[in-house]
Formats: structure tokens, sequence, C-alpha cells
């Protein structure tokens, strides 16, 4: 398994529309980067917000994890409550090819603010817009910043390609439009 660097992934947006839209290139001019990096690429966070509430009481359940367990808001600049999660979806669709995996860490700006964001890794033929769970975990509000750099995505080639694929097993998350809930499948 090897790590993909900038002139792959570049070639793989290209020629078979792995990372729509895409930016080829660091943007970070006045604003958290984003775009084509040596090693990665950092997506960026919509202005489509699902902020956690506990106002109704609920029980966190990821078997029946319920919408009115957050309040949504579509906005340039997020506030997530402290000791608190937003979740939110990625500007970017993937087409991950497959005999690639990739796994998602958090921009080095946010998380020296005690923002932690996580996303699990997009299989083999996973593909849609990322789901992406945001904790602020300080005791004070915290801004996210819509349209700008949130995570670095790392792209791992196998040396084989895979038998079941995440498209083969028909997995729950495939083709996503907007943020998902938890669900069962």
């Amino acid at each position: 398994m090897s790590i993909k660097s900038d002139r792959w992934i570049r070639m793989m947006a290209q020629e078979y529309d792995m990372i729509n839209p895409f930016a080829d290139r660091q943007q970070a001019t006045g604003m958290i980067s984003y775009g084509l990096s040596s090693y990665g690429y950092d997506l960026r966070v919509s202005d489509e917000f699902k902020i956690f509430t506990n106002v109704n009481n609920a029980i966190v359940d990821p078997k029946d994890f319920r919408e009115d367990s957050f309040v949504t808001k579509r906005t340039d600049v997020a506030i997530i409550p402290p000791n608190s999660f937003a979740l939110a979806r990625s500007v970017e669709y993937f087409k991950i090819p497959r005999d690639i995996l990739t796994i998602c860490v958090g921009k080095s700006t946010y998380a020296r603010c005690g923002i932690i964001v996580n996303v699990t890794p997009f299989e083999p033929e996973w593909e849609g817009f990322v789901t992406l769970e945001i904790s602020n975990t300080t005791p004070l509000p915290a801004k996210i910043y819509a349209n700008e750099g949130l995570c670095q995505i790392l792209f791992f080639q196998s040396d084989d390609v895979c038998e079941i694929s995440y498209k083969d097993r028909k997995g729950k998350y495939q083709n996503q439009q907007g943020i998902v809930l938890p669900k069962l499948k």
C-alpha cells in the first residue's frame, strides 16, 4: 500500500472526476486553506450544519438517532456550543476508485483551537458528499467557517484490488447527498 502524491490526485480528479469541484492548488489567502496539497486534499465544509442540542432531552442512540436532536442552519459561520458537536457536509463530491482507501485528519488550525474533526475512511468505490463530525472540546463556543478548509484527505492505493467494494455490498451511506444521520441497514 502506498500514499498517493499531488500528481496522482490531480490526474484522478481531472480524468475520473474523483473530486468535484477540484481545487488544483492550495487556496489560502485570508481563509483556512483548502485544495490540493503535497500528499492529500484539504476539503471544504459547506454552509449546511446540523448543530447538536439537548433541548428535547434525547438520548444519543446510534440505532435511533432523532432529527430533533439537531438545529439545522445554513450559514457562513456556524457556532458550535461548548463541549458539543455539529454535523456538516463537504463542498466536494468524492468518487473513490476500487483500489483506494482514504483516511481523514483534521487541519492544525482547528485542532489548535480544540476543534476535532472525525470522518470515517472512504472505502473503495464509496461515492458521495462527506458527512463531517465536528467536535468542540472547549468550554467556549467555537466558530466553523463555511466554504473553507476543515480536514485533509490522504489517499492510499492497495497493491491489489479489493474483493468486495463498498458499492458491491450496497453500503448504507453510498451516494449520500446531504448530511446523513446514523442509520441501520
